[in-house]
């Protein structure tokens, strides 16, 4: 060990020893969160690329006057937010879904089948989205298994536009997101279980409480904190509902409906070579979720009396 670290005392010593083993993540942090970040400057440009940002024009907030001046760009937005509003409002409703199958789980007793369950519920969040998109246009699609299967028993004449359709893109959609995350989303929920006082089922059981009482005044109560601080991170996440998903799902017939704000930026600034408008757009909705995390902490600590960054 270095001289200057056994001149030290031992908790400064173990201070810098866990900073310097925590540097390397704080350091990619920074390059990919906080860096790119300098991008915004776009925003204030009329950037057209092949042409340098030295060689644009600067404009101010020019482009985020056009957000609010152009109607045509206003029911743009309008459209966009809600469809926002729509795919985050249905993540927030099934949320509750992880923690009842977290329930579900903690009251199977054969290790093994709940090994089991726990492991093939999991494993779904670790497929990509273009494998999800495949596996989806495979069974769903025009030519799809679902629709060969159908026809093929009589119950429809012709194929149904399942992907094509944008009548229920947004459950469909919200589907998938439960399927892809349910096990994954229970996990913490297993780890908040297995950390209750075990005590207090004893002591239930001593009084006779059934396995039901036992989840509802003990279980329950004893993952909901847990379940709150994920909620509110959740409502304050609410203008990033993804890109991958809504990207490789989306087509002329469903994008009215399934176009979320970060497709949107992208639509905009790869389709229509309007980066700076682009970055615009994005910079607002990052301004936007910031602000709406530091509300949802203060109702945190307004309601709950504790902080939650």
């Amino acid at each position: 060990m270095p001289k200057f670290l056994q001149n030290m005392s031992r908790r400064k010593r173990e201070g810098l020893i866990l900073f310097a083993m925590a540097f390397p993540l704080l350091a990619l942090s920074f390059l990919f969160t906080y860096f790119p970040l300098y991008g915004w400057i776009y925003a204030f440009y009329n950037f057209r690329p092949p042409q340098t940002l030295a060689n644009s024009e600067f404009v101010g907030f020019y482009w985020f006057q056009t957000l609010i001046n152009n109607p045509i760009r206003v029911q743009a937005i309008l459209r966009v937010l809600r469809n926002t509003f729509a795919m985050s409002g249905f993540g927030i409703a099934l949320s509750w879904v992880p923690v009842a199958f977290a329930l579900l789980l903690s009251e199977i007793k054969y290790v093994g089948f709940k090994r089991g369950v726990q492991t093939l519920t999991t494993l779904p969040h670790y497929i990509s989205w273009v494998l999800v998109f495949s596996m989806a246009f495979s069974l769903f699609s025009h030519d799809g298994m679902v629709n060969g299967l159908l026809m093929s028993l009589g119950f429809i004449d012709s194929p149904i536009m399942f992907l094509q359709s944008d009548r229920y893109v947004w459950t469909t959609m919200a589907m998938w997101n439960l399927w892809k995350g349910l096990g994954w989303g229970a996990i913490i929920y297993i780890a908040a279980i297995s950390g209750i006082d075990q005590e207090l089922y004893e002591a239930a059981r001593v009084d006779g409480a059934s396995r039901f009482r036992l989840a509802r005044h003990i279980t329950l109560p004893g993952i909901l904190p847990t379940y709150l601080v994920l909620l509110l991170l959740a409502i304050a996440n609410f203008l990033n509902s993804g890109f991958e998903q809504y990207f490789l799902f989306s087509n002329p017939f469903n994008l009215a409906r399934i176009e979320v704000l970060d497709l949107y930026v992208y639509n905009i600034s790869f389709g229509g070579r309007a980066f700076s408008l682009g970055t615009a757009v994005s910079m607002l909705r990052s301004v936007i979720s910031v602000i709406m995390l530091f509300a949802i902490n203060f109702l945190s600590k307004f309601l709950r009396g504790e902080s939650i960054i």
